[in-house]
């Protein structure tokens, strides 16, 4: 079951080789076909039928300096 959209989630699927990859981002839109994240790599449209596991997860840490200080 996927959480609703605007949710942060990881996807793994399978290409179409059989490997199995993963899709970090915001869940965009899902529907009986298909489902749509945003992430680092941009914009991946995902069939349902190549989806192995798929979760809701928390928002990206603060990003920090090389000092380990947050930014203001």
């Amino acid at each position: 079951m996927l959480p609703a959209p605007g949710r942060r989630v990881v996807v793994r699927y399978l290409l179409p080789s059989g490997q199995a990859t993963d899709a970090l981002g915001v869940l965009l839109s899902c529907d009986v076909d298909s489902i749509v994240v945003d992430g680092k790599r941009g914009i991946v449209r995902i069939p349902r039928s190549a989806i192995v596991a798929a979760k809701e997860v928390p928002p990206p840490p603060e990003p920090r300096d090389r000092r380990g200080r947050l930014y203001p």
